[in-house]
């Protein structure tokens, strides 16, 4: 228990349940490329320098608030109700999606629980619009640069630790960004000002979490990153790190409406996939489809998921005389 007045047992195991889901699913977001191009690299190291940045976005967001607040605000249009069991089938989805290695929108299909239908639209409006921005930026940018963003022009020896340090740094940025985002999906389980104890306790969920996934390096998940072009490129995931950053980074500064980062970054892969299928002569757009298609099908797939499960929670009676 985390030993605070007012918090149930479900509101306990939907926070488990959403830590274990949401961070399992949303790593290859902002560590999938991290991971796949440090192979070599003891998965403890990556493990500490991604817990030390996790800490500092916690511990920021906590006592910058002024209130115990660790969602960075994201929080301030979901309302405060208390847990009952049916708020754990989003994170119970998540999970058992999670262990196939589907990606779903962990922002849709866990806030749907809590959210009103007004607040739902707002977060699925942004999402589609972060998924389209991503694409686009992605297939532009890697028209220009293609050829040199290339495994036919591979990084020099020498210059190798500098883009290993570029590649640490960029991570470093998206992932401080992300956590700004998701870490919402996360929290909308507790109460919105957490005790000192309460926050050390979330605290040491999250590193211990953290820990497992960079031990399974990525896990099931991560095959959406590895199978895309060149993503275990040193160079590659730097740039592809960089840019997911930033965008998530304008989308965190336009309002506090949470969003599907999820969205956004398969629709970066799927931009940059596009576009270097586009430059390479010899593949066609039906040699791409299934790889994009798949991605997008999964998505659309969780998006029905997170909507069933916000009509059965909030309309209830709805089922039932459906059924009947």
């Amino acid at each position: 228990m985390l030993g605070a007045e007012g918090i149930t047992v479900w509101a306990i195991i939907g926070f488990l349940l959403a830590a274990y889901s949401v961070i399992g699913n949303d790593s290859i977001q902002t560590l999938g490329t991290f991971i796949a191009s440090n192979q070599k690299t003891k998965w403890y190291y990556l493990w500490a320098f991604a817990a030390l940045i996790l800490i500092g976005v916690l511990s920021l967001s906590y006592f910058g608030s002024g209130i115990g607040d660790i969602a960075s605000g994201r929080l301030a249009r979901i309302p405060v109700i208390e847990i009952k069991w049916y708020h754990a089938l989003g994170p119970v989805v998540l999970v058992l999606l999670t262990r196939f290695g589907v990606p779903v929108s962990t922002s849709l299909l866990v806030l749907s629980s809590f959210a009103s239908s007004v607040t739902f639209s707002d977060i699925l409006l942004k999402s589609a619009i972060g998924y389209g921005i991503a694409a686009v930026v992605a297939y532009t940018l890697w028209v220009v640069i293609f050829k040199w963003d290339n495994k036919k022009n591979p990084v020099l020896p020498h210059n190798e630790p500098i883009w290993r340090v570029f590649q640490w740094c960029s991570t470093g940025f998206l992932w401080f960004t992300w956590l700004s985002h998701d870490i919402a999906n996360i929290a909308v389980f507790l109460p919105r000002a957490l005790s000192v104890t309460q926050f050390f306790m979330v605290l040491a969920v999250f590193v211990i979490g953290l820990a497992y996934i960079f031990w399974m390096r990525g896990g099931k998940i991560q095959h959406i990153v590895m199978e895309k072009m060149h993503t275990n490129y040193l160079r590659s995931a730097t740039i592809i790190d960089l840019c997911y950053g930033i965008i998530l980074f304008v989308f965190k500064e336009i309002n506090n409406i949470p969003m599907s980062t999820t969205w956004v970054f398969i629709g970066l892969l799927s931009g940059r996939e596009l576009a270097m299928y586009t430059r390479m002569s010899e593949y066609k757009f039906k040699d791409i489809f299934p790889i994009v298609g798949k991605d997008m099908l999964r998505l659309l797939f969780g998006l029905a998921v997170s909507i069933l499960i916000a009509v059965a929670i909030q309309n209830p009676q709805f089922f039932v005389d459906f059924f009947k």
